[in-house]
């Protein structure tokens, strides 16, 4: 078994994590190549001694891989993604962080689930991307053009609103009058777009969801929309710039740019463990369905 191990940062709390992971890992005798950066934080902390073999970009992560773990976050995860891209190699996310939505192996049961991977007692949920393009052509979005939660449009510089003309498959859909607007992925739709008053989608949906940021009408809601839509927006306002964030990731664009979003031709694979699904993870951290009766 071969597994990329990827973080990126160290904290105190995040010691005895790293160290069961490479206790088991090496136990089990998993060939384990470590992100070099990362692998560098770990020999400062001593938290390794042994040399391991490195990896530095997406390049070097092909299928010879069985997972990638990544050791931190949820938004650990979703830079993860950024270094998985199309090669199809699945990301377990353990989590070093707070909530941890996407990052479900806590650090009480670390043993317990990585055993799930040597046994290959687990499943793979394909989580949609988004891919944006810019008219005129915009250099930060020639790299990595792709998000795993949301691409959001935000005002910049100003208190005063945006206009985000909005068209689907071509056709006029709206003008939005609001702070910015969320196109996100049914992965997404527990987070920013949440926060924003836009519905859960569990994450085998073929949808995608465009929620306004405080919306200056009241009735402009959240709208879910099939995840084979292109999505085409021209934001204009006050000012001549606003930003552009594909997670979080987040650049600067001239008004009167044309944005196109649409689905990316690959998925990203999450393993998800037996103990640890979509729906538990609802009831556990975001208390869904909290009630003194049930």
């Amino acid at each position: 078994m071969k597994v990329a191990i990827y973080g990126q940062y160290y904290q105190n709390s995040t010691e005895p994590i790293i160290r069961d992971i490479f206790l088991f890992f090496n136990e089990k005798k998993v060939e384990l190549v470590i992100e070099s950066n990362f692998l560098n934080i770990l020999h400062e902390k001593r938290l390794v001694e042994k040399e391991y073999k490195t990896f530095k970009s997406h390049t070097e992560l092909d299928q010879s891989f069985d997972m990638l773990i990544s050791v931190g976050g949820d938004g650990t995860i979703l830079r993860a993604a950024t270094l998985v891209r199309d090669s199809g190699v699945p990301i377990l996310g353990i989590n070093a962080g707070r909530l941890g939505f996407l990052a479900t192996v806590q650090k009480d049961s670390i043993a317990e689930f990585l055993q799930f991977t040597i046994d290959k007692k687990y499943t793979l949920s394909k989580r949609t991307l988004l891919t944006l393009t810019c008219s005129p052509e915009n250099e930060s979005f020639q790299d990595i053009n792709f998000a795993m939660n949301e691409v959001t449009v935000n005002r910049k510089d100003t208190t005063s609103m945006i206009t985000i003309e909005t068209y689907l498959n071509g056709e006029y859909l709206n003008s939005y009058w609001a702070d910015g607007l969320i196109i996100s992925t049914p992965t997404g739709s527990t987070g920013y777009s949440l926060s924003c008053g836009g519905p859960i989608l569990t994450p085998d949906v073929k949808s995608l969801v465009i929620t306004p940021i405080a919306p200056h009408n009241l009735n402009a809601r959240p709208l879910v929309i099939p995840d084979e839509t292109e999505i085409r927006l021209k934001i204009t306002g006050r000012e001549e710039h606003y930003l552009v964030s594909l997670d979080s990731r987040v650049n600067t664009i001239k008004k009167e740019s044309i944005l196109t979003i649409k689905k990316t031709p690959f998925h990203i694979n999450m393993v998800e463990i037996p103990e640890e699904t979509f729906l538990k993870t609802l009831r556990s951290k975001l208390l869904w369905g909290e009630d003194k009766r049930n």
